[in-house]
């Protein structure tokens, strides 16, 4: 009898490394319909929420951030990760795993550690142009690396993209604007400008939107949506009370629809958000989160201002004032919008989820040298 594939991945913290888990998660079950398929993480991260609402496992191990901010704490780390790779040894083995798969974060470094602790392959993909640092640990446990952006921080690693959903993959922007625009209740005539935070939504966008959204409040030509994530959702519709220009949301489930709706976005600069607006060609203004470590998020949102798809803002210059002034000549105007749409480079991100499910299915039909545990 042929046994199912079983893979354990480990993604958590914020969306940027758990919705691409789950973009190659579905293209396993895509490709082996009865695979086990379960997801390492701890109980701080968005996987509590994201990862079982998906339809998948969540196993939780004891794992502290690789953050310099920890001071004198530091030297806790290898201990943590020891014990964290030994519990996810025992949950390889309780699944029967044939392969580990790691998406960067802190969750994901103990996921390859208790893999080579087991003796079985791994994988590694690095989202973000500049690795981070538990990719660059872990980068030193399997010679298997997949990396999102061709920028060769990472030796021997093969460029796959990064894995996105489906739904965005195949979009089609023009057909489906008149639904997504009824979606968002855009009256006609307007053009959309989206801000989007990411995962929890960011301070300083939410802030210059509910200014703009003053300015504008009397235009009759634009609309504003603003994802807030969760904790500043209250406050911002309490500011937006009566203005008819904008709408905020704590979410958005279909990013499908709302860049199919929207004429500009206005976003923090991680992978995933790069990805999504490259393969789907949404204009956009990029804010790079300053506080990202080496920087990575100025230098993924340099893969679309460099090619003429996006423009640059540093942090400390967004404002509601400094925004108007990039982002209403764009409005007023539609073909340097539409240059903006045409100059994104897809790359192989829409089909980017495939080829790492490929590389994960290869590994676990090939013999691997690593048939010795190794003691935690």
């Amino acid at each position: 009898m042929r046994t199912p594939l079983s893979v354990v991945i480990g993604a958590g913290g914020t969306g940027g490394h758990i919705y691409p888990g789950l973009a190659i998660a579905d293209a396993l079950r895509r490709a082996a319909p009865d695979a086990v398929i379960s997801f390492v993480g701890t109980t701080r991260g968005l996987e509590g929420e994201l990862i079982p609402a998906a339809g998948y496992r969540l196993h939780t191990v004891d794992m502290i951030p690789f953050d310099p901010a920890l001071g004198a704490k530091r030297y806790l780390l290898p201990a943590a990760l020891l014990r964290s790779g030994a519990q996810v040894r025992s949950i390889l083995r309780g699944q029967g795993a044939q392969v580990a798969v790691g998406m960067g974060g802190y969750p994901s470094a103990p996921v390859i550690l208790g893999a080579r602790m087991a003796g079985l392959p791994s994988l590694i993909h690095e989202s973000n142009a500049v690795p981070g640092r538990a990719n660059q640990f872990a980068a030193r446990l399997t010679p298997h690396i997949a990396v999102a952006f061709d920028t060769g921080h990472l030796h021997g690693a093969v460029t796959t993209g990064m894995p996105i959903a489906a739904s965005l993959a195949a979009l089609d922007r023009d057909a489906l604007r008149p639904a997504a625009r009824r979606a968002f209740d855009v009256p006609e005539g307007r053009r959309l400008v989206l801000f989007n935070g990411g995962s929890l939504g960011a301070r300083r966008l939410t802030e210059a939107a509910l200014g703009l959204a003053d300015r504008w409040r009397h235009r009759p030509d634009v609309h504003l949506l603003i994802k807030t994530g969760p904790a500043a959702l209250d406050d911002t519709r309490r500011a937006l009370a009566g203005n008819p220009v904008a709408r905020a949301v704590p979410y958005l489930d279909r990013m499908d629809l709302a860049y199919a709706a929207a004429d500009l976005v206005v976003c923090r600069a991680g992978s995933a958000t790069v990805a999504e607006l490259a393969t789907t060609g949404v204009p956009a203004v990029l804010v790079p989160y300053p506080h990202a470590p080496g920087d990575h998020q100025t230098h993924n949102a340099r893969v679309l201002t460099d090619a003429g798809a996006g423009l640059l803002l540093p942090d400390v210059e967004t404002t509601a004032d400094r925004l108007a002034a990039l982002v209403e000549p764009l409005l007023a105007d539609p073909a340097r919008l539409a240059s903006m749409s045409g100059a994104a480079a897809p790359g192989p991100h829409a089909y980017a989820a495939d080829l790492l499910a490929e590389r994960v299915l290869d590994l676990a039909t090939r013999t691997t040298p690593h048939t010795k545990e190794y003691a935690a």
